[in-house]
């Protein structure tokens, strides 16, 4: 019998995590309830879930300031929960790092079918994505159809980075918060060096496809095929 994926659902409405908790339990899921924002750092570090569900306000620690430390250390997928209906909360919610954002009040259904789809996305640990691109998150390990990219720490992180997000454009800041939490002081152009070198190293045992796309005055996405913008 395969193990079930663990969901940790984030949310301080009891009822509401109760009913959410079913219909996850219902699709195959093994879910978790915490109700406050300060226990969920170090719970996401020792039992390392499939997926958070996390809502945004939250007694103890707000659900962005959680979902940024997070994000300092995992790619674990993210969907954040919440009232608040402002274009600007959505905006930093995924300028944070959320994978998805669902308004309040919402269907547990929709929910489901939301965490599903995700994780067709997205998967922690070894995870296989497009082009032949492995990703082993315990070793800092990338090979390409079975080729190593001898990469880096930094420039696993990048590409883990774009990787768990496929088409989305990351700005150099973005980038740059997640690779240096130390607040140390580097130029824009510090990302830029370190993405030539990582598309140099791709191109080595993968040249007929270029994966990491630079969307002009913007930054990089990770995308299959296709020109450069």
């Amino acid at each position: 019998m395969d193990k079930k994926m663990k969901i940790l659902i984030v949310e301080d409405e009891e009822k509401l995590a109760a009913v959410v908790g079913d219909y996850l339990r219902q699709a195959g899921f093994e879910p978790y309830w915490i109700a406050t924002g300060t226990e969920v750092v170090t719970w996401v570090r020792e039992q390392r879930p499939g997926l958070v569900v996390l809502d945004l306000m939250l007694p103890g620690r707000d659900g962005m300031e959680v979902c940024k430390e997070i994000r300092t250390f995992s790619t674990v997928p993210i969907v954040m929960v919440t009232a608040r209906v402002e274009e600007i909360d959505r905006l930093l919610g995924f300028e944070f790092g959320a994978d998805d954002y669902l308004c309040k009040p919402f269907s547990p259904r929709e929910l489901v079918a939301r965490v599903k789809a995700v994780l067709r996305r997205a998967t922690p640990g070894q995870t296989k994505t497009l082009s032949g691109l492995v990703l082993d998150e315990s070793r800092y390990l990338a090979t390409i159809n079975g080729h190593a990219l001898d990469l880096t720490a930094v420039e696993f992180r990048l590409l883990q980075i774009m990787v768990a997000s496929p088409g989305r454009i990351f700005g150099r800041q973005q980038l740059m918060d997640r690779i240096y939490q130390d607040q140390r002081i580097v130029s824009d152009r510090t990302i830029d060096s370190h993405i030539k070198k990582l598309r140099k190293k791709i191109d080595a045992v993968h040249p007929l496809e270029e994966i990491i796309h630079s969307v002009y005055g913007v930054g990089y996405k990770f995308e299959k095929g296709g020109d450069q913008i």
